[in-house]
């Protein structure tokens, strides 16, 4: 991984750690030489993020937003704003599910 896109990475994972303040979102990173949070993280493709939202003891559905070259062209303010709406909108989902 070349230093520009390490550095880019190192501030998504900052950004999105700083905005991101939920009890109830586990947020685990697989973005090997960055962060790594994962025990089973996969470094052969894209780095990714796994959200898990904690709903009850046995309830913990999750989302993959995965990281790729695509989205990597993006600022990381931007990456961090698109990670952070799809954190909102994967809760959205969950509560209006859980709640009826």
């Amino acid at each position: 991984m070349d230093q520009a896109k390490k550095e880019k990475l190192q501030e998504i994972v900052a950004l999105v750690n700083n905005a991101m303040v939920d009890p109830d979102i586990d947020i685990d990173y697989c973005i090997p030489g960055v962060e790594t949070t994962l025990k089973d993280c996969d470094g052969s493709g894209d780095p990714y993020i796994v959200l898990t939202y904690v709903v009850s003891e046995y309830t913990r559905p999750t989302r993959t937003i995965h990281l790729g070259s695509t989205m990597l062209q993006s600022s990381a303010q931007e990456v961090a704003n698109q990670v952070t709406f799809s954190i909102e909108e994967f809760k959205g989902e969950i509560d209006s599910v859980e709640m009826g």
